[in-house]
């Protein structure tokens, strides 16, 4: 989730601080996303930079104030009402790990797999036990549900594309393919060799 539009969401709603804006996205999320307070403050001079957010005299604790501008209020609305992008171009670091490791000689795919089936298949148990105790009339627990269901759809997803990854590998090893390759010939590009020794 994009740290800029999440600060001009917080602050459509009024005026804060940094530590107040990382307080509200942090709970607003149920608690699943915590953000470097640092990020906070580097984002919003960029912000500030930028025109979307305006920094006011400092509160009675010393503490930097922040407004949005009108500019960054049509960003913060084209951001909640735009959908987000999650197809082939979203970067998927298990994907990727796994189409690297099988071009790899000498990585055992079918272990990486196995062990990452399992470290799924615990993630998904925490997270429905986790959900089954969750007060469900307490509506602040809604955005912690949101983010729970998410995962878990995605948990099970994941289970169902490894067992597909391991059919598709099957089916390369019966055909005796080999999809692990040597280094490519070295780039033309590169750092230059220091020729001072």
């Amino acid at each position: 989730m994009s740290v800029k539009a999440s600060i001009l969401a917080v602050l459509t709603m009024g005026n804060c601080h940094g530590y107040q804006i990382r307080q509200e996205i942090e709970c607003r999320t149920g608690g699943t996303w915590s953000i470097n307070i640092g990020q906070i403050y580097t984002t919003l001079d960029r912000l500030e930079r930028d025109g979307l957010v305006e920094s006011e005299a400092s509160n009675e604790d010393g503490q930097t104030v922040y407004r949005i501008t009108s500019q960054g209020r049509v960003e913060a609305n084209e951001w909640l009402t735009s959908p987000i992008s999650t197809g082939p171009e979203a970067k998927n670091e298990l994907a990727n790990k796994l189409a690297l490791s099988v071009t790899i000689p000498g990585v055992n795919i079918a272990e990486l797999i196995h062990r990452q089936r399992v470290h799924t298949m615990q993630s998904l148990q925490n997270l429905t036990k986790a959900k089954r105790d969750t007060n469900l009339d307490d509506a602040s627990e809604l955005p912690w549900l949101l983010i729970a269901d998410l995962n878990i759809f995605n948990a099970e997803a994941e289970l169902r594309w490894l067992d597909h990854i391991e059919g598709t590998l099957s089916k390369i090893a019966a055909r005796d393919l080999n999809p692990s390759k040597d280094l490519h010939a070295p780039a033309k590009r590169g750092r230059p060799v220091n020729s001072e020794s």
